[in-house]
């Protein structure tokens, strides 16, 4: 559309267009299919869990430190269950991950402005990069797994 000035304004109508040609090139996940993708951010947050565990229940005096033993209980149960929904293939489950992953990339880049040294940089960065990586690849499989969930209309 052209506004007189010469200048040239895009059109919302050529992005909705872009966007219903990407969503019919979307393949369902097939029966049993899990991607790459899927399958580490499921071992991910396995391992979390874990780790979450058993740093709860081995650390003296967890409370010095900020947190509690029901406290580390809890958050450990949040990720085995965001890692068995993935596993299953859940929409809803990814999303929770893809929230956590963003969250962890925002802090993660505070906390590079604040390093003080180069190895605490050089895990920032690294912490960025494959947290932004995963969550890149998740939207494709989420994609995928809500291409399946569509029903065609009557």
């Amino acid at each position: 559309m052209n506004t007189g000035g010469g200048r040239r304004v895009s059109t919302p109508a050529g992005g909705g267009e872009r966007d219903g040609r990407a969503r019919e090139a979307l393949q369902p996940l097939g029966p049993g299919e899990r991607p790459p993708a899927l399958l580490v951010a499921v071992c991910v947050c396995a391992l979390l869990a874990v780790a979450v565990l058993v740093g709860g229940l081995t650390v003296h005096d967890l409370s010095r430190h900020g947190g509690s033993k029901p406290g580390a209980i809890f958050l450990a149960a949040v990720f085995a269950a965001l890692a068995l929904g993935m596993y299953r293939r859940r929409y809803l489950a990814v999303l929770g991950f893809e929230a956590l992953l963003a969250f962890q990339v925002i802090v993660t880049s505070l906390a590079l402005v604040v390093a003080a040294t180069i190895k605490a940089a050089a895990l920032c960065l690294a912490a960025i990069c494959l947290g932004g990586w995963l969550f890149w690849k998740l939207v494709r499989v989420m994609g995928r797994i809500q291409a399946g969930q569509r029903r065609p209309l009557p």
